[in-house]
């Protein structure tokens, strides 16, 4: 069983991947991480997701740049809920970012930031956690840390 299938649109988006991998070992999420490109490889993105139906996938993310079509692609081969991450390679990101929250009606796309894999990581939890008391709890941990964390930089500002 995999939690969350995780496609990139290249080998170059890496770096936003270890952000989103780094949420999923804190939380103990069960992922599958690969390269397909909605334009070069159209079937293999097709062959991922069938791939990932079997395994009981709960969420997808697609990170792509340029044209950003992958998300898209991505669900429209699912019900899944799919979450896309915008790459800046071209004019700042946002011709991605637009690509990605651009979808017709009737097949959505969640997307977050710019580069913000680790926020497409807790997204996904979040999705998780609708249905799972254990991993609510440790959202609720992690927002607490948050939180701590913006109390102790407050209090040493000036140290």
């Amino acid at each position: 069983m995999t939690d969350v299938t995780v496609i990139l649109g290249s080998k170059s988006d890496r770096d936003i991947a270890k952000k989103t991998i780094g949420i999923f070992d804190k939380f103990g999420i069960d992922y599958e991480i690969t390269v397909a490109s909605a334009h070069r490889t159209p079937s293999r993105v097709i062959e991922i997701i069938d791939e990932a139906h079997k395994n009981d996938v709960k969420v997808f993310i697609a990170v792509a740049g340029l044209a950003a079509h992958l998300p898209g692609v991505v669900a429209a081969h699912t019900i899944k809920p799919v979450i896309g991450v915008p790459v800046n390679a071209e004019l700042d990101g946002n011709d991605s970012l637009l690509s990605i929250v651009q979808m017709p009606p009737g097949i959505p796309v969640a997307c977050v930031g710019i580069g913000r894999g680790d926020n497409a990581g807790i997204l996904a939890v979040q999705i998780m956690a609708v249905n799972n008391r254990e991993m609510e709890v440790k959202l609720t941990d992690y927002r607490k840390e948050l939180a701590d964390k913006v109390e102790r930089d407050a209090l040493s500002l000036f140290e």
